[in-house]
């Protein structure tokens, strides 16, 4: 019988605190979608500040935020994107850029640190004097931080030398910024500096910093004017919309502070479960809230076996492959919950508890 659960498969699981749900109570609204409601307007331009861009629009979800930007800045059709090959983007995404784009994905390798090698980047600018039979590039596309790659983070100094190869080629830069309030935690640098080269970001509401909907896209003012209308294109438009934006507000102002506590519990938990007998988790990498598990060849479970061992206990997660599972912290995961997470781990493996107390 499970007797606690600890829901480890994503940020987005996060349930509204009590805070969030007075708030989104007594929301002032009105139709955003003609432009009037007073809690919209306050969450895009408090995000349009804090990002240091000049406007901002809120979206149902990221998804739907990088595809706007995607389309805004290709707005020819069999316009092309360099992107990374692992990105939320090219992989979990519908292919949106091109079903409904018309946009041509062109992937560069990511390393496993989430970066592309910068000249390998700029080797995969098409040249213009082949237009008649190239696709033309207009857009960058990077992740910050990488879900794929573990939660790894972008450096400033990393992000500023995509931005200058995108101006050198009169190209634009998105960042796919879902966790960017992780990543500028993680590295110590304010948020607006992080994503200074950008020309646009999508900023998830919904993951780190756990608000229950939405993103935000933020860029100049002529950028989200275009995104406001082909939200409204995609069907994004919504009316009293400062519902979900109170919530939002909430999560700003009280999450991103608790973002440094979850990477520390990331962080405890590597390191107990990489002392647990038949796995591994490279602990030098969980920079973030995501690390991946490998179970060991030889080990005494198969993945298929400890998940549904671990799912008994009440700890929920995810099966990445045949040998890993995701793991994400949020800030409704408490110090203990990780030492009970490490706990069932170590009897889902030996059936016994851990000798270090671990209850």
């Amino acid at each position: 019988m499970v007797t606690q659960t600890v829901d480890l498969r994503s940020d987005t699981v996060t349930k509204p605190t009590e805070t969030m749900r007075a708030a989104m109570a007594a929301a002032e609204v009105d139709d955003d979608v003609l432009g009037y409601d007073p809690t919209a307007f306050r969450l895009e331009t408090e995000m349009a500040k804090i990002m240091g861009k000049e406007a901002a629009v809120f979206v149902p979800s990221g998804t739907m935020g990088n595809l706007i930007s995607v389309l805004v800045h290709c707005d020819i059709r069999g316009s092309e994107v360099i992107l990374g090959h692992n990105s939320h983007i090219h992989i979990y995404e519908n292919g949106g850029i091109s079903t409904i784009g018309g946009v041509h994905p062109r992937t560069v390798k990511n390393n496993n640190d989430g970066t592309m090698d910068l000249d390998l980047i700029e080797a995969t600018i098409r040249d213009p004097r082949g237009e008649l039979v190239f696709p033309t590039t207009r857009l960058i596309c990077l992740e910050n931080s990488h879900a794929n790659c573990g939660g790894r983070c972008l450096t400033v100094e990393y992000t500023d030398r995509v931005g200058e190869i995108a101006k050198k080629h009169d190209l634009k830069l998105h960042i796919d910024g879902a966790r960017i309030f992780n990543a500028s935690v993680a590295l110590g640098v304010p948020v607006d500096r992080l994503v200074q080269a950008a020309d646009s970001v999508s900023v998830c509401l919904s993951k780190g910093i756990g608000a229950p909907v939405g993103s935000v896209i933020v860029g100049s003012e002529s950028f989200i004017t275009k995104a406001r209308r082909l939200r409204k294109t995609l069907g994004g438009g919504m009316r009293q919309v400062g519902i979900l934006c109170a919530g939002a507000l909430v999560a700003l102002h009280e999450n991103v502070a608790k973002l440094e506590g979850d990477h520390k519990k990331a962080k405890t938990l590597a390191e107990g479960l990489n002392q647990i007998k038949g796995l591994r988790v490279d602990t030098e990498t969980v920079e973030t809230n995501i690390l991946y598990v490998h179970i060991l060849e030889g080990s005494t479970i198969t993945t298929e076996k400890l998940y549904k061992k671990l799912e008994e206990y009440g700890i929920l997660t995810m099966k990445e492959s045949s040998s890993s599972i995701r793991i994400v912290l949020h800030h409704q995961i408490s110090a203990s919950d990780v030492q009970y997470t490490l706990s069932c781990f170590q009897k889902a493996l030996t059936g016994a508890p851990e000798e270090n107390g671990h209850q």
